[in-house]
């Protein structure tokens, strides 16, 4: 079992920057992969950022792609999505998920948080 929390949403103008972290509770944790996700109200779950479980290899969403950075800290439990040059469209609920494989799509994720609000304003 992993439980996943998330922290560091907020509100920012556009143009700026935040990190997100998700602490992940278990002894396991450098198993999985880990992934973002966001839903923004009205829209469905999408895929945002992923990283392996050595975190040798990422993956982006287009619409994030050279905005985003994806990283985790194994001795620590903690994935982190460093958001730079942020677009009011990017206002979601972020979502950190976990899986033992890797994973874009939101059907094949083992291991949801509850998130963590982001607000862009223009």
């Amino acid at each position: 079992q992993v439980q996943l929390v998330e922290s560091g949403g907020g509100l920012v103008q556009a143009g700026g920057s935040l990190r997100l972290s998700c602490a992940a509770s278990g002894r396991t944790f450098s198993r999985y992969a880990m992934g973002w996700f966001r839903q923004a109200p009205g829209k469905e779950r999408e895929f945002v950022a992923l990283i392996s479980w050595n975190g040798g290899d990422t993956y982006y969403a287009d619409s994030v792609k050279g905005r985003f950075t994806i990283s985790r800290d194994n001795a620590k439990n903690t994935v982190y999505l460093q958001m730079n040059s942020l677009k009011p469209e990017d206002t979601a609920l972020y979502y950190c998920a976990a899986r033992l494989g890797l994973f874009t799509a939101a059907d094949l994720v083992d291991y949801w948080g509850k998130g963590t609000l982001v607000t862009v304003s223009s």
